[in-house]
């Protein structure tokens, strides 16, 4: 399974550039971070950098979680100044999308493709 995601400024619509994003795996006590990155002016991150052991960009069938430092974007200021996303994997073989879709007082995801 691969993974990509997005960031779309909602409120100025357009691609959210340089927001700094997180991927963890659940393990039994806690959420272990595999890999992070930045968005591009296109508001896509292209590689993620691997974090502690050594990550293909490949995910087994498990949980995951993606944290973007909304703050880091909006301000410190933002009502969110952090969003989390937990997903899960059941098909190791697909790929996965997660998109952020934000705004200064509200966000919205969905599995993309």
């Amino acid at each position: 399974m691969t993974l990509s995601t997005h960031v779309l400024d909602t409120a100025r619509g357009c691609p959210a550039a340089d927001v700094f994003v997180r991927l963890s795996c659940r393990a039994a006590h806690g959420f272990v971070p595999l890999a992070e990155g930045r968005t591009d002016k296109d508001g896509r991150i292209r590689e993620w950098s691997p974090l502690g052991r050594e990550w293909t960009g490949k995910l087994d069938a498990a949980t995951y979680r993606l944290v973007f430092d909304t703050a880091g974007y909006l301000g410190e200021d933002a009502f969110f100044p952090e969003v989390s996303i937990v997903f899960t994997v059941g098909d190791a073989g697909a790929h996965h999308h997660v998109p952020l879709l934000l705004s200064p007082f509200g966000y919205s995801t969905y599995r993309g493709s």
